[in-house]
């Protein structure tokens, strides 16, 4: 199909749906359905992958889409378009270069004037000695340089700092090149994209059509605002994202969904197959190509049977001319060839040059072609030196016309193609019937005949989507992780509440997509044996359907901002503590003491006796909460003991906002304003003396 007699509609982009890289854009198109349903859907980017574009006709039963193709147009550019940024860029460029043979052409100056040396006179042949110069001249050459140079040098400090203006300023008219929109077109030539579409069916009125297609070159990375006020139990947590794209189109008033699948994950379903016994054999792929039909190549018997293609009236008169006759008369073509199946008519001579066609062939030999015919001199002998050199001087003149007349006999000279040995394995550009082109006589001996993917491909768009998909390499903000690396195995979406605009210039914006109730609480935890200080934390509990990402997290506590922190992975009715810094209202000290003594009938048990004192005094105006965390020792051999004496309890492995470490135990107790507490623990280890500790100190 061909866009030149399709009905143009206009789109405008109404939606786009962000994966974990690639997005893929909805446009909404309306018109009325001409008599022939052909209609060329315009303002598609340059980067859309071809294979992803997809249209249906909403709100209309009577009109279906048939067909859906990429169509690609080009077309000049008027003056009206905008290329400010170019043209600066250029004017800087300029400018540089202009500043730089200004300052290249000072220091050639400056080496000039200090290549100035005094030369005395040259002695003459009656002399009896050289001539003598006064130091009054030496001396004043040498103030003429020192103020000379003085005077440029100054000049080339001015033009060094234009330099290094100009280059300044030119980087920054490549940065605003390089973070400019892609949505602007070539300088030259504007290039367009449209799907062109096949309508089925009739309608009063008009039809609203839906386009769909992907493109690279879209990145984002969630990012949140936590606001929370001290004393209440939930908070407003802000689910933002942080967008990139370099898709070659503008994102103007879209309706944005983020999703942390993988737009090129698979999505073929497992089969099992049989398990043989024996020799194997593979059952073959079901697919939709066929093997070509018997007889192909005899349909090009007729196109081998004329022979080369006969030397064209320019490059004959070109031979004469060069070996220095006449131009000779046009050869008559040759004689068709015998029907297949049938011989060579009794008494006809072969055509000289011409090659018999392979049905004419029963294995008696052929007879050989007739020589040509070649000028002799009087005498019998062969053409003499002046002969040969023209013929040499025509031979070349036919091959340079022959060059440029025929290009279509050199291409039936070269090599045949090898086919690959085994079954078909057709790609999917091989099953696109629509894309397929019938090949000629003049391709080689596997190809004519058969449908094969056009091998134009554009190069354009190639380039178009290498640069799109180089927005992937972007540095990422701050405690900023992928959506694939945090979403783990589970895939979740998330639409944003308005409109967005993100422009085609491949640098990070922030866009709001909503906000996440979450419940909120203040803890205080201490582990003392690592580090004698409390630390505040948040613990969020996710009560709604939706997943929380990885990522940064800004936190305003009482309409206050507060730090930066990283939030982890939280998943609809999980719960995850997120540290906010040292408590500095709040004060822990720890002392431990340890005692070794032998037990036993015959002292063969040492045991060691650790005891553990913790204060705690709270400074702060409100109640806190305060977990303190200690450890006793893990053994995995029988014989060794170890006995607690402690009221800590034991935290299970996973439960609650932390993950603990075997051998955790937690202390949780309230503080009022300006209390203090004390907790005492100890535990007691048990060990046959005929064993020791090995990898640390037990003293601790």
């Amino acid at each position: 199909m061909k866009a030149g007699t399709a009905l143009r509609w206009g789109s405008a982009l109404d939606s786009v749906v962000m994966y974990a890289q690639g997005a893929l854009c909805l446009r909404l198109a309306r018109g009325s359905v001409p008599p022939d349903g052909r209609v060329l859907v315009t303002g598609l980017p340059r980067s859309l992958d071809p294979g992803s574009l997809r249209a249906r006709v909403l709100g209309t039963p009577g009109v279906r889409v048939t067909e859906a193709r990429v169509e690609v147009e080009a077309e000049p550019v008027g003056a009206g378009v905008p290329d400010d940024v170019r043209r600066e860029v250029e004017r800087l460029r300029e400018a540089r270069t202009r500043a730089e043979a200004h300052r290249d052409r000072q220091l050639g100056l400056i080496a000039e004037v200090t290549a100035l040396r005094p030369v005395p006179p040259a002695r003459k042949r009656d002399d009896p000695q050289h001539r003598r110069t006064p130091v009054e001249a030496w001396l004043e050459l040498a103030d003429f340089v020192d103020e000379r140079l003085t005077g440029l040098h100054a000049r080339l400090a001015e033009l060094e700092q234009a330099v290094r203006e100009a280059e300044h300023a030119l980087e920054v008219a490549y940065d605003r090149e390089a973070r400019a929109s892609t949505d602007a077109p070539q300088q030259h030539v504007r290039t367009t994209v449209g799907a062109l579409l096949t309508l089925d069916g009739s309608a009063e009125g008009e039809v609203e059509i839906e386009v769909e297609y992907g493109v690279p070159g879209a990145v984002w990375v969630p990012t949140y605002r936590l606001t929370h006020r001290q004393g209440d139990g939930s908070g407003r947590l802000v689910l933002r994202a942080s967008v990139a794209q370099r898709t070659g189109e503008d994102w103007t008033g879209v309706r944005l969904a983020l999703a942390t699948a993988d737009l090129r994950r698979r999505t073929d379903l497992p089969r099992l197959r049989s398990v043989r016994i024996g020799r194997r054999q593979a059952a073959p792929a079901p697919s939709g190509w066929r093997e070509p039909p018997a007889g192909l190549a005899d349909l090009f018997s007729g196109f081998d049977a004329a022979g080369p293609a006969p030397v064209s009236a320019r490059a004959a008169g070109a031979v004469a001319v060069a070996a220095g006759g006449a131009p000779p008369a046009p050869v008559p073509p040759p004689p068709p060839p015998a029907p297949q199946g049938f011989g060579a008519p009794a008494g006809a001579l072969p055509t000289p040059g011409a090659v018999p066609p392979p049905s004419a062939s029963y294995g008696a030999p052929m007879p050989a072609p007739a020589q040509p015919y070649r000028p002799q001199e009087p005498g019998g002998r062969p053409g003499a030196a002046r002969a040969r050199t023209g013929a040499r001087a025509a031979s070349r003149a036919a091959s340079r016309a022959e060059d440029m007349d025929d290009m279509a006999g050199a291409e039936r000279s070269a090599p045949p193609v090898r086919l690959p040995v085994g079954p078909p394995q057709p790609s999917g550009d091989e099953l696109d019937y629509a894309a397929l082109v019938l090949s000629g006589p003049e391709e080689p001996g596997g190809r004519r005949g058969r449908l094969f993917p056009d091998a134009a491909s554009d190069p354009v768009a190639v380039e178009h989507r290498r640069r799109a998909e180089a927005v992937a390499a972007l540095p990422l903000p701050g405690h900023a992780v992928r959506p694939r690396e945090s979403a783990g195995s589970f895939d979740h979406r998330f639409d944003a509440a308005a409109r967005a605009d993100i422009p085609s210039d491949g640098t990070w914006h922030t866009v709001t997509i909503g906000e996440i109730p979450v419940g909120l609480r203040t803890e205080y935890l201490a582990v003392p044996s690592v580090q004698q200080t409390v630390y505040a934390t948040l613990v969020l509990s996710n009560a709604t359907d939706q997943a929380l990402l990885a990522g940064p997290v800004e936190v305003t506590v009482d309409d206050e901002f507060l730090l930066t922190t990283a939030l982890p992975t939280l998943a609809p009715g999980g719960v995850r503590r997120v540290g906010l810094g040292p408590a500095e209202g709040i004060r822990v000290t720890r002392r431990s003491q340890v005692r070794e003594s032998t037990a036993g009938l015959r002292n063969t048990t040492t045991v060691l006796d650790t005891r553990v004192h913790v204060e705690l005094a709270n400074a702060l105006a409100r109640p806190v909460t305060v977990e303190v965390r200690e450890r006793v020792p893990v053994t995995s051999e029988p014989d060794v003991r170890v006995e607690e004496r402690a009221d800590w309890t034991t935290p299970e492995a996973d439960s609650g906002p932390d993950r603990h470490a075997p051998g955790t135990r937690v202390w949780r107790l309230d503080l009022a304003a300006g209390a203090t507490a004390a907790l005492e623990g100890g535990y007691e280890i048990r060990i046959p003396t005929g064993k020791a500790l090995v990898g640390g100190n037990r003293r601790s």
